[in-house]
């Protein structure tokens, strides 16, 4: 194994690598607090906050066809990094990225459900890939901006609702350097299946607010294959609820109940009265017949056909007092 001089030295003494590291670090967080990365992450606690893009000029002048701001943008954040990493070449990127044989990513700022990233994507990798067998929907929205190179597309839309899952329709799209997109997550999904070269796009996604689950459905026939919480936190939730109903412990019955009667989002609270059921059935009952009163809640239909089937099964539930609004 040949080690390089650069790299014996560090051995020795890692001090040039952490102050390198340092000045990039401090770069970062100069642009972040004090130059357009405030002004963009201030417009995207806005914009997570549930502010228009149009409100939001910083943000939308990025987005707006013609408007030098977006390549101005990244042209700076490139450039302060590129002539950093030339000096010290074994600096690490101060901002969160990720890298594989197909897509590069770069978070140019982030803020709660909104994020500005910058992301290259290469033909070459993308062509090695199979092509993709299955779609997923989220509860976000998307603006896209080509930067350099251009793409063939896959529109897949939500046409419909069937027993099993959705009905799909395509349509084939050509990105160019320039163009512009705007689209729904919840209904709207974009494949890459062609890119000559490598394709550059500026990306803004915010989450819509809502409570909706990310589903990912069959191309072919459009059967729902997975879903998944909308956020971390919910996802980690509804694994500690099955988690307490697969060790058995009766005694999270009644914080299952208050998670079931709680706001939030319906996945998570129908995943805890399930649990919470399963552990203790005169509580997860008195929880299921109070979500089933309330003319307002999302899970009350649900809930009302549960309670009637389980009433039907085990007629003794009747005697089961709701729990208190």
């Amino acid at each position: 194994m040949l080690i390089g001089p650069e790299l014996m030295a560090l051995r020795a003494d890692d001090t040039p690598q952490r102050l390198i590291q340092r000045r990039l670090v401090d770069q970062s967080n100069a642009w972040r607090q004090t130059g357009p990365g405030a002004r963009l992450e201030a417009e995207l606690l806005r914009l997570a906050s549930g502010a228009v893009l149009a409100d939001l000029p910083q943000l939308a002048a990025l987005f707006t066809p013609g408007d030098p701001a977006a390549a101005d943008l990244v042209g700076g954040v490139a450039g302060w990094l590129l002539a950093e990493l030339t000096q010290a070449q074994l600096g690490q990127v101060p901002l969160r990225h990720q890298c594989d044989r197909t897509l590069a990513t770069l978070v140019l700022a982030r803020c709660h459900g909104a994020s500005l990233a910058v992301q290259a994507i290469d033909g070459a990798g993308l062509a090695l890939k199979p092509p993709a067998q299955s779609v997923t929907f989220a509860a976000n929205q998307h603006w896209e901006r080509v930067m350099a190179g251009s793409a063939e597309v896959e529109r897949v839309r939500i046409v419909g609702r069937t027993e099993t899952g959705v009905e799909l329709a395509l349509d084939q799209a050509l990105l160019a350097a320039g163009t512009v997109s705007h689209r729904t997550g919840r209904d709207t999904a974009q494949i890459f299946t062609r890119v000559p070269g490598i394709v550059v796009l500026l990306k803004l996604q915010q989450l819509d607010g809502s409570s909706a689950p990310s589903c990912e459905y069959a191309l072919d026939d459009g059967r729902l294959l997975h879903q998944a919480a909308r956020t971390p936190r919910d996802s980690r939730l509804e694994l500690t609820a099955a988690l307490l109903g697969r060790m058995g412990r009766s005694d999270a019955a009644p914080l299952l109940a208050a998670m079931a009667e709680e706001a939030g989002s319906p996945h998570l609270r129908w995943q805890a009265l399930r649990e919470c059921l399963g552990l203790d059935s005169g509580t997860g009952f008195a929880a299921l017949t109070a979500i089933a009163r309330r003319s307002d809640d999302p899970l009350a239909v649900p809930a009302g056909a549960l309670r009637a089937q389980l009433l039907e099964a085990y007629p003794q539930l009747a005697e089961v007092p709701a729990c208190p609004a």
